[in-house]
């Protein structure tokens, strides 16, 4: 027997969302409908249509005879194994896909009522869900490429964290981050090992299609890009702008990331410095596209088949050292 669920209302504020979701049946109608969208529940272990619904466990139930055949709208979700309520987990996604400057897991500790620590662990996951696996076409038309270095403000760390480190002048100590931004259109970053001419130009050529025209800082790494590119350089020791030569689309970008996390989350590990970019970039790319619940839908739709676990997180020996 197929089990189908009724249509569920689109929340368009966070005080609607509030009052949607304190009822557990809503919060399932509402994430089952994201995940099967044709109203066709089907078992994330076999694949099988043919189950039924218990309105008393609010579980599901395979019809097929095989391990975990019971299972709950978290089971295959960035949710699983989690005992925080529906309730909790959208109202934090919520924040996280809506506030300009980010959230931190301190104010959502306290806004949906669990310990700093479980909201940490939730902010992570949901800012896997951000993440964008399906890159499509390669950018064209105008794009510009640049490079920033997050970090290393020996002044802003604890006294023994300080010791740990090492400190220094320049790009000591930091982690760098490249960009490329197609005008009109998305933002790609990721965070880079080094700033050499084929590591930066390896991103560009992943991202952007031969002929385009490219617009890049007077960094030598990239010469050599007009074989492929329309490239133009702007030398930031002259000028900033020069006619349509410039890079300020990405240096804004690098603005709002930086803004994140220098004012809301303050400390921001090397190690954990691509999911941050994974937030900062979902939000800039549906900023115009989508408002509030747009944006909130859209991560809700994207939960299903991520996971990331508390050790996966934790398990690397730096953060190890840093816990200690």
């Amino acid at each position: 027997m197929e089990a189908r669920m009724n249509t569920a209302i689109e929340p368009k504020t966070l005080q609607e969302a509030i009052e949607y979701f304190a009822i557990p049946d809503n919060c399932i109608a509402y994430l089952a409908n994201k995940r099967w969208p044709d109203g066709v529940v089907i078992c994330p272990t076999c694949g099988s249509d043919s189950v039924s619904f218990s309105s008393i466990r609010r579980t599901w139930t395979c019809s097929s005879h095989h391990p975990r055949r019971e299972f709950s709208i978290k089971v295959g979700t960035i949710m699983e194994d989690s005992p925080i309520s529906l309730s909790k987990w959208l109202m934090a996604m919520w924040m996280l896909a809506d506030c300009k400057n980010g959230i931190s897991s301190c104010e959502i500790s306290r806004d949906v009522k669990v310990t700093q620590k479980s909201a940490w662990f939730m902010m992570h996951r949901i800012r896997l869900a951000m993440r964008d696996e399906n890159l499509g076409s390669k950018f064209s038309g105008e794009v510009e490429a640049d490079e920033t270095f997050i970090g290393g403000k020996a002044r802003n760390m604890h006294l023994a964290k300080r010791k740990r480190r090492i400190t220094g002048r320049g790009t000591v100590d930091k982690t760098i981050v490249m960009g490329v931004l197609e005008r009109g259109g998305e933002v790609r970053t990721a965070v880079v090992d080094d700033r050499r001419k084929h590591t930066l130009q390896r991103e560009i050529k992943m991202h952007v299609q031969a002929g385009a025209a490219l617009y890049t800082d007077e960094l030598l790494s990239y010469e050599g890009l007009a074989q492929d590119y329309a490239h133009a350089v702007i030398n930031h020791a002259v000028a900033y702008v020069d006619g349509r030569i410039h890079t300020n689309g990405m240096e804004n970008f690098w603005s709002l990331l930086k803004r994140g996390i220098g004012g809301t989350y303050v400390s921001v590990e090397p190690f954990h410095l691509f999911r941050y970019l994974d937030e900062q970039t979902f939000r800039y790319n549906n900023r115009k596209g989508l408002d509030d619940s747009g944006r909130f839908s859209k991560v809700v739709s994207q939960i299903v088949g991520k996971r990331v676990t508390f050790a996966d997180l934790t398990g690397n020996a730096e953060f190890k050292q840093y816990l200690n």
